[in-house]
């Protein structure tokens, strides 16, 4: 049965062919909100096939066992972390105490791995989209733990399934969570590397950033190592911020799919209203609001707990 899970349903199947759902549910909905038609349904699926049946070239200087493994380990790392989040209910198909922890630790993987393929390559532009990548890192990472250890703590425990079905059983207490719920988008759109924090991937400065040599297979995985993240990250979010879960598995899979879909258009409407922000800006902008907001929810969340709990 583990296996199962690992392999098909809510593992890898699932989450690449939902990876490719969001994706084109992104593109579409940018696409709209700037007037354009945007891509058919298929053209995500259409893209990856593409890219696999393409010549894969190593650069001479790289090491080539390091860049055709990189790939690899964030598909796996992603598709480890998702196991943890709840799909259909309030407990993952695989929880134990401190698992978000791990599941953050995991998704960490992600931006450490695009830095080292970018850094492994020859090319000036992955080195540039690589320094970005690991400049980010430094600001977005903290203001995206902070959010959630408020919702941690005034639940009692480090793992994504207590969590959800604590707010669920006390829903009132997630307007605590408010706060967080707005930092947590705002710096997942930075781990996601997305506008106005797409700076590492600004393809009219640095063409594709860290993935400049990828090409094939290996920029396959790549991006389905992304859609699968802007799977994860709102399920994240949706498991912690938004107490809305059922004890009937299909229903209870059906909010999991809406609550993700909305936050992805929260997302989509960020990315389409922003303009790009320069890297300083960015530090700036985590580490003077994001992060002095994020210790005052804290706080909020620690006195919360100190008296109605």
């Amino acid at each position: 049965m583990a296996v199962l899970y690992i392999l098909i349903f809510p593992g890898f199947l699932f989450l690449a062919f939902y990876g490719t759902v969001v994706e084109f549910v992104d593109r579409k909905i940018y696409a709209r909100l700037q007037n354009r038609k945007g891509p058919p349904w298929f053209q995500p699926v259409a893209d990856f096939i593409k890219l696999l049946g393409k010549e894969t070239i190593v650069p001479t200087d790289a090491n080539a066992t390091l860049f055709k493994a990189l790939p690899i380990i964030t598909v796996a790392a992603v598709t480890t972390a998702f196991l943890s989040v709840p799909v259909w209910g309030t407990q993952a198909v695989m929880p134990f105490k401190g698992d978000m922890i791990v599941v953050l630790v995991l998704l960490l993987l992600l931006p450490l791995s695009f830095f080292a393929a970018g850094w492994n390559a020859s090319s000036m532009y992955s080195t540039i989209g690589a320094q970005r990548v690991l400049t980010q890192l430094f600001a977005y990472e903290v203001p995206l733990l902070m959010a959630l250890i408020g919702p941690a703590i005034l639940c009692g425990s480090w793992s994504l399934s207590d969590i959800a079905a604590f707010y669920a059983a006390k829903p009132l207490f997630a307007l605590l969570n408010l706060p967080g719920l707005v930092i947590w988008l705002l710096a997942a759109q930075g781990k996601l590397e997305r506008v106005p924090f797409d700076t590492p991937e600004a393809e009219t400065e640095i063409v594709a950033g860290a993935f400049t040599e990828y090409n094939g297979r290996h920029l396959a995985f790549f991006r389905l190592a992304v859609d699968m993240e802007l799977v994860v990250l709102p399920a994240i979010c949706g498991a912690v911020f938004i107490p809305l879960f059922s004890a009937n598995p299909f229903i209870g899979f059906v909010l999991f799919l809406l609550k993700t879909l909305v936050l992805l258009f929260l997302l989509t409407v960020l990315k389409a209203a922003m303009a790009r922000l320069r890297v300083e800006q960015m530090m700036r902008f985590s580490w003077m609001v994001l992060l002095p907001l994020a210790l005052v929810h804290l706080f909020i969340n620690l006195i919360a707990k100190g008296l109605l709990l």
